[in-house]
């Protein structure tokens, strides 16, 4: 089942957090999110599952920034989220899609007692200007069913942007 926006005020503080909030990001049953001010690309064209690839950090000043088509760019939101049991999926907005940028590739899902600021992976299209503090995507929460255990994985607790982590694993 998925909540409400009334329900979502009404679980703010206990199952959800989102740190700032601004009740006028309230949907009928989501939470629109804002982009941070920074993104990070990869160095390399040629990126490698194995290897912890090397990053660069841009600051989008006010004036925007411009995405190139072929890339990928690490961004993360303004706010930060916890969870406490309530699946979130984070989802781009109508409006974004409409212009031709993908706000995540394959990474949507959230886990059950996750925390932090979610990574973005944008992907225009063709060029697109982009700014800090638009309302980029939304975040809405589901009920969980049967035990579970909380999140507590590489991508815990985030600080600022992750790149990828894979590498890990193949150590």
């Amino acid at each position: 089942m998925i909540l409400s926006g009334k329900e979502i005020l009404a679980r703010l503080g206990e199952d959800i957090i989102i740190e700032p909030f601004d009740e006028k990001q309230i949907n009928s049953n989501s939470y629109n999110l804002k982009l941070h001010n920074e993104l990070l690309v990869y160095k390399d064209h040629e990126l490698d599952m194995k290897k912890d690839n090397g990053i660069e950090r841009i600051i989008i000043g006010e004036e925007g920034f411009l995405l190139e088509p072929g890339r990928i760019y690490l961004a993360r939101t303004l706010e930060r989220l916890e969870t406490h049991n309530l699946v979130p999926f984070l989802e781009g907005r109508s409006s974004i899609g409409r212009l031709g940028l993908h706000v995540h590739i394959t990474a949507g899902l959230g886990q059950v007692g996750s925390k932090g600021y979610w990574t973005l992976e944008l992907q225009a299209i063709q060029p697109l200007r982009i700014y800090p503090g638009i309302q980029i995507c939304q975040i809405y929460f589901s009920e969980i069913k049967g035990d579970f255990s909380s999140y507590s994985n590489k991508y815990f607790n985030s600080r600022d942007i992750q790149s990828s982590l894979l590498f890990k694993e193949f150590e």
